[in-house]
């Protein structure tokens, strides 16, 4: 009768700090003065989500012997987010144009081939967009049960101050928030309409009217109300670029539920209409088909000398060309 994993799953990483943070763990940053260099965070916020991390189980403090220092290293559960990390790479590559600079490259080291990961079913491995799957409430899957369980206790007073730190600066907008993730996972669910979402969700009207502005204004949603003053009525509908969004949440589910299991059951089932087997994602290589692990993953961070050959690469095989992969 207690949260169930995608409330777990919503209130750790549907908050931009944690998540820039380990994003950070997972590309190298293991002590407190490396978070403070590649980030623009307040010692106090940082404190407070390395300690909130931590308890979590998804970092371990480690004192550094007669020496003073404490360094955070990344656990299992933390390492096993890289598929969640490589799709928000892949949807940020190829959807969101205001970086500061680009992003870094992705090689497999199987193939030696920079590449753009493909979402497929396990059991058949045929190519997954949001359409080729159903998905229905499993046993815990009740709305009061999947509401983001807030796991950070103060948040900066700063305007929006991860929106442009680290690599993703659009996903912190759609997923970076533990109310715009459950808004997210809700609009994947069907949800269109506003006076649903606040019931669904229980979100304050006011935050519930400046996640929707958001997501529309950066194109995940769009809205036309048919006539005036009638905005409170008209379908929020997930464009290309949000429904581009399911590998992360589909992602991010396995996740959850391979860390945090009600025992009634899972939250949420899925069904691949394809094969009609239960779907169990795995992401491939867009360049050799096979499938993907973390330990053969090599970022490439300074690829400014190869960019015309990355960009060859990816658009060889991108995902939203792809009819199937071998």
């Amino acid at each position: 009768g207690g949260v169930n994993p995608i409330g777990r799953m919503l209130g750790l990483l549907g908050d931009e700090w944690s998540l820039l943070i380990l994003q950070q763990s997972l590309t190298g940053a293991i002590r407190y003065r490396d978070f403070v260099a590649r980030l623009p965070i307040s010692n106090s916020v940082l404190t407070n989500r390395l300690g909130t991390l931590t308890e979590s189980g998804l970092l371990e403090r480690h004192p550094v012997g007669g020496t003073g220092r404490t360094e955070y290293l990344p656990t299992r559960r933390a390492k096993s987010l890289w598929p969640v990390l490589l799709c928000i790479w892949e949807w940020e590559r190829t959807w969101v144009t205001g970086h500061t600079g680009p992003l870094p490259a992705m090689r497999h080291q199987r193939c030696g081939h920079r590449f753009a990961p493909v979402l497929r079913c396990r059991a058949c491995r045929g190519t997954v967009i949001s359409g080729d799957v159903r998905i229905i409430a499993g046993p815990s899957g009740d709305w009061a049960r999947s509401a983001p369980q807030s796991s950070t206790r103060r948040r900066s007073n700063a305007p929006g101050p991860a929106r442009h730190a680290g690599l993703f600066p659009e996903t912190m907008a759609v997923f970076g928030n533990r109310w715009s993730a459950a808004l997210l996972v809700a609009a994947f669910l069907g949800t269109t309409r506003f006076t649903d979402f606040a019931t669904q969700l229980g979100i304050p009207p006011n935050l519930l009217t400046e996640r929707l502005q958001t997501f529309c204004s950066i194109g995940v949603l769009t809205c036309s109300p048919t006539e005036p003053h009638a905005a409170d009525r008209a379908p929020y509908l997930l464009t290309e670029k949000g429904r581009a969004l399911f590998g992360v949440l589909v992602c991010a589910h396995q996740w959850a539920h391979a860390w945090f299991r009600a025992p009634e059951g899972p939250a949420l089932t899925l069904t691949h209409d394809g094969c009609g087997n239960p779907f169990d994602a795995e992401l491939a290589c867009g360049w050799c088909g096979e499938r993907l692990r973390g330990a053969l993953v090599d970022v490439i961070a300074d690829a400014a000398a190869d960019v015309a050959d990355a960009a060859a690469d990816v658009a060889a095989v991108s995902p939203r060309a792809a009819t199937g992969i071998p």
